[in-house]
């Protein structure tokens, strides 16, 4: 059986990981090779393009932090789970939802959701 918890903590923990090599590892472990993300702003297929979407959002909120809502739920090969991302200590600016198919119990894809984001973010 699948561990829902799990993935999805591991998920938040790659999107916070600033260290490129690392992040890479955790792709490989967690992600099949020809892992989807997609979201209303990008999208990407791969290792590069996943490790790519992830630094990109790190470089633009460079003082936020992911952090899940909630608990994760799911069934079969499907995992839905809520997150928020903003500063240390303070409300969150940006909310989501996630939605991803798993196989073999890695991420296969991710389509995710902005459920929250001010203007101009």
């Amino acid at each position: 059986m699948t561990d829902i918890n799990n993935i999805a903590r591991s998920y938040i923990e790659l999107w916070n990981e600033r260290t490129p090599s690392r992040r890479r590892e955790m792709l490989a472990t967690a992600w099949s090779a020809d892992a989807r993300y997609v979201d209303p702003m990008m999208s990407g297929e791969g290792y590069d393009a996943v490790d790519a979407l992830i630094a990109g959002v790190q470089q633009r909120f460079p003082n936020f932090k992911f952090s899940l809502i909630g608990e994760p739920n799911g069934f079969g090969d499907h995992l839905r789970f809520s997150w928020r991302l903003g500063p240390d200590g303070a409300d969150s600016p940006i909310k989501g939802t996630d939605f991803a198919v798993l196989k073999d119990g890695r991420i296969r894809s991710i389509t995710g959701f902005l459920d929250q984001v001010p203007q101009g973010a």
